[in-house]
């Protein structure tokens, strides 16, 4: 179970939805987050890489490199 605070016009649009639908809020809270949530994981994990790069934990590697490692040598 998880309870969400939401600001007042999106809580506003939500319930429009649900009543134009007849579906249940809920169902587009969930389809909401599965449609994003990997986006949201991405955004998060390209930022701690980042940090990292930044601190001098990890190194980047050249694009001319990673090419050619794929065999997309031009």
């Amino acid at each position: 179970m998880l309870t969400v605070r939401l600001p007042d016009d999106i809580e506003d649009r939500l319930n429009n939805l649900s009543k134009t639908t007849n579906r249940p809020k809920s169902f587009y809270v969930r389809e909401a987050l599965e449609r994003s949530i990997g986006d949201i994981e991405d955004i998060y994990l390209a930022e701690k890489r980042l940090e990292d790069i930044r601190a001098g934990k990890s190194k980047t590697v050249p694009l001319a490199e990673v090419m050619k490692r794929h065999g997309m040598e031009g």
